[in-house]
């Protein structure tokens, strides 16, 4: 078979206009394949230098500060005469209510002063201790239970904290006790059971309270582990002590208060 030129030219042309629409499909993968590339780099990039929000201290909203501000007054009017000092969210905030019978019994006669507001996280704590909550006190022992609240997911499903970024943040609120109070010794709690067994939320929780635990290495802290002491032998959490599984009742506070008595008269000595 014989080829003209114009034959052959036409087929070398069909061959390099499929080349040439190749050689632009490949550029266009490229480019879209490191455009990825990039996106992700600067993603994880910006994912590891992201600030934990668990150790940054900020107020919440009006009503809060207002009642941080009745917690300055109330401390400097008794700043002389406390031995006992609580800090922590809503569960420490409970001694006012369903734990006050308990209280009066086991707290009221050492002096002790609850700063207990629910709802708190650690950077909220953190952000009163900076901002006159406990300017010029002098306690013996500071009872700290704080990271419940960091715990769970928003209403997106995206945790609010990480268990590593949680224990940092318990981590600077007892650096920030020691700074502000230097004389108090710290009886750091581990964070109480939360929902039942299997629920990725109790293991958490257990990731948070093993990382924290190694806090009873400072100097003038002390660590202390009760959870077991609200739960039955397999773990359960019974609802007759804490019946929405996060807040104790009256029985619930004296299962606490019994608990803590013995390393807390060891340190109020």
């Amino acid at each position: 078979m014989r080829f003209t030129a114009d034959r052959l030219g036409g087929n070398f042309g069909i061959v390099f206009g499929c080349a040439n629409r190749y050689a632009k499909r490949m550029k266009q993968f490229i480019s879209r394949f490191l455009h990825a590339a990039l996106l992700a780099a600067v993603l994880n990039t910006a994912n590891a230098f992201a600030e934990n929000t668990a150790t940054i201290p900020v107020p919440r909203d009006e009503k809060w500060v207002q009642r941080h501000d009745g917690f300055v007054a109330e401390s400097q009017a008794k700043k002389d005469n406390v031995d006992l000092l609580f800090l922590g969210d809503s569960i420490t905030d409970g001694w006012r209510g369903r734990g006050k019978v308990v209280w009066e019994n086991f707290f009221a006669p050492r002096n002790a002063l609850n700063l207990g507001i629910g709802g708190d996280r650690t950077q909220h704590v953190l952000w009163r201790l900076q901002n006159g909550e406990v300017e010029g006190l002098t306690p013996k022992v500071t009872v700290l239970l704080i990271g419940i609240n960091n715990t769970p997911n928003e209403r997106d499903g995206v945790p609010r904290n990480t268990a590593p970024e949680i224990i940092e943040g318990v981590t600077a609120v007892v650096k920030e006790i020691q700074k502000r109070m230097p004389k108090t010794r710290v009886l750091l709690l581990a964070v109480f059971p939360y929902k039942q067994v299997g629920d990725p939320m109790r293991d958490k929780v257990a990731e948070i309270n093993k990382g924290i635990s190694k806090l009873g290495k400072l100097r003038r802290v002390t660590f202390l582990d009760i959870n077991k002491k609200f739960l039955e032998p397999d773990g359960t959490l019974p609802t007759d002590i804490m019946p929405d599984l996060l807040h104790p009742n009256e029985k619930g506070y004296q299962v606490w208060a019994e608990a803590m008595e013995s390393t807390l008269k060891k340190l109020m000595k």
